[in-house]
């Protein structure tokens, strides 16, 4: 079985969990994994969000540049690198978009739209993967859809629908079924 890296994951989360991944979150730095395995890189999206503003200068500058150590790794030994949708980081690092999924960059790379609900979230929670070194047809025949939400991201006016407001961690970690897929994808890689 071919090794991955799981870079910016949460400790608690799903990654170490899965046979075969070598995690890296904040205590080993995945600012020092310099390969040689294909990576799923998760990096810090607050400063690429839509809410940007409510993270600290200080922190915004730091996780920024993860962001881009994480396209740097994927882009060198292949694998997959996942934000939310419409995050800054895709026209920050000039990525093509999801809806243009046949433009291939020069890396080898395409982006993919997703939603987490379909592989167990408990939230609606669209996500764009940027994938390199994986044949298409792979990643669309792992592709899932549906589900049913029984909790939302925010409360805002009118934004609940009913449904209970998820709690910091329910919001931020991959379902297992996910990380088995991205961790599938970038197994899969050539790069």
């Amino acid at each position: 079985m071919r090794t991955v890296a799981a870079l910016y994951v949460d400790p608690k989360g799903p990654y170490p969990k899965l046979e075969g991944v070598e995690c890296w979150d904040a205590a080993r730095d995945a600012n020092k994994y310099y390969g040689p395995h294909p990576a799923v890189a998760h990096p810090p999206c607050a400063p690429w969000s839509k809410m940007r503003w409510l993270s600290s200068s200080v922190n915004r500058a730091r996780d920024r540049a993860c962001a881009l150590y994480a396209l740097e790794r994927v882009r060198v030994f292949g694998g997959v690198l996942e934000h939310p949708e419409y995050s800054a980081f895709w026209s920050h690092a000039r990525l093509p978009l999801p809806r243009e999924f046949k433009t291939v960059d020069s890396y080898g790379g395409r982006s993919y739209y997703v939603n987490q609900l379909a592989w167990g979230h408990k939230c609606s929670k669209p996500t764009w993967l940027y994938v390199v070194g994986v044949e298409h047809d792979y990643v669309t025949t792992g592709v899932r859809f549906g589900g049913l939400a029984t909790h939302c991201v925010t409360k805002g006016p009118g934004q609940t629908g009913g449904l209970k407001v998820a709690h910091a961690a329910m919001r931020s970690r991959s379902p297992i079924a996910f990380a088995e897929w991205l961790v599938s994808l970038a197994r899969m890689s050539r790069a």
